[in-house]
């Protein structure tokens, strides 16, 4: 049956439309997020191709992430970091609010209800200079003008037309990607620094294979590539942990017959059970044990061939980014990152919990799971 939804055609089942009924899309981000989402494209293509050529800034911004929190204090733009990451939380409040009234209350609800709009023009203070002096230079020298910067605005440009050129669409799109990213990247690295603190025996030789690749082949995109064992613990810790106990959510736009001949009405929303696949002992052994090098064993197995077995592919036993025309566009850059933290963690610091205790348990609200948000994970500096 995953493979009915992953086959489906567009006019038969939609994510987009799953998506929007559940964040309230129209009313949270507006029209122009909801009826066009070019962004995605950006996504898929312009940021998986410059992963190589933007991995120093991303290894820029962690140093600076970890000097900021590690301990904390402030650094970069605090404004802006904050707004990002409350941003995604606004939305699903919002959206959460938006969906206790009736269709016809929801504009009304959205206006009143919520505070996105205020958000919005919060993040267009901060984009507006950038964007305009964007703007103003494809006006003078064309769209390839010296010095154009490789990053996701000049990406979204290369894509606008018309009404989409404008500083407000530009500005939602960049709060959109952020909200795809933001919040799933930082609960996944916390349920990986959970597992790191829970699982100390994983730690020599994840610290060896992240410096004898770095000594042999130097700190790259490529390099990390060749992290075998490190791909494998982020792996497993998303298989037991991720964040949500479905995946691959789709609205029914047409009467849907499965191929065991299951029948779902139009208008109906379906998903895979991803949390029970990932704890099926069909496909895993020892489904509720935490094996760190579970996939790269798997790997040492394979002998040719594009690895099924990376965190990246794609598959029917692991659908953390989904599956098929939908799964998450976002996955290289994203895998690529949490890579990028781990191995920065392993190179500089020794993590535990408080005591030495055990890892904690996993919250759960509704469909959505969740590190416990009370719990500290101590680091201490690498002599």
């Amino acid at each position: 049956m995953v493979d009915d939804i992953r086959k489906a055609t567009y006019d038969q089942v939609s994510f987009r439309e799953a998506v929007a009924d559940t964040i309230q899309m129209l009313y949270t981000m507006g029209p122009e997020v909801r009826y066009d989402s070019y962004h995605v494209k950006v996504v898929k293509s312009s940021l998986t191709r410059s992963l190589a050529e933007r991995f120093p800034d991303v290894q820029d911004e962690i140093t600076a992430a970890f000097k900021d929190h590690v301990p904390t204090t402030e650094g970069r733009n605090p404004d802006y970091r904050d707004l990002n990451i409350h941003f995604t939380i606004d939305v699903i409040k919002a959206a959460r609010t938006i969906n206790l009234f009736p269709d016809f209350l929801k504009p009304f609800a959205g206006r009143y209800f919520t505070n996105i709009e205020s958000q919005i023009e919060r993040a267009m203070g901060h984009l507006r200079p950038m964007i305009q002096d964007r703007l103003d230079k494809e006006d003078e020298y064309g769209k390839d003008w010296p010095g154009k910067p490789n990053d996701c605005l000049s990406w979204l440009l290369e894509l606008a037309e018309g009404k989409q050129r404008t500083i407000r669409d530009l500005t939602m799109r960049i709060l959109t990607i952020n909200f795809a990213a933001i919040h799933t990247t930082s609960m996944a690295f916390t349920q990986i620094l959970f597992d790191l603190a829970a699982n100390p025996s994983f730690v020599p030789a994840l610290r060896e294979e992240v410096e004898t690749v770095i000594r042999e082949e130097g700190y790259s995109k490529m390099s990390l590539h060749k992290m075998v064992k490190l791909d494998s613990f982020i792996k497993e810790s998303q298989r037991l942990g991720g964040n949500s106990a479905i995946s691959m959510q789709r609205k029914v736009l047409k009467d849907f017959t499965f191929s065991d001949g299951t029948f779902v009405p139009k208008g109906s929303t379906i998903a895979v059970a991803n949390f029970a696949i990932h704890h099926d002992e069909e496909n895993y052994a020892d489904p509720s044990v935490f094996d760190g090098f579970r996939f790269s064993k798997m790997r040492e197995q394979q002998t040719e061939g594009f690895s099924k077995h990376q965190m990246v592919a794609l598959n029917n036993e692991y659908i953390v980014f989904g599956n098929g025309r939908h799964a998450c566009p976002g996955r290289f850059f994203a895998v690529n990152e949490l890579k990028a933290l781990l191995a920065h963690t392993l190179l500089n610091f020794d993590v535990a919990f408080e005591n030495n205790g055990p890892r904690p348990l996993d919250g759960w609200f509704g469909l959505t799971v969740a590190p416990d948000p009370k719990v500290s994970v101590m680091f201490r500096k690498r002599r």
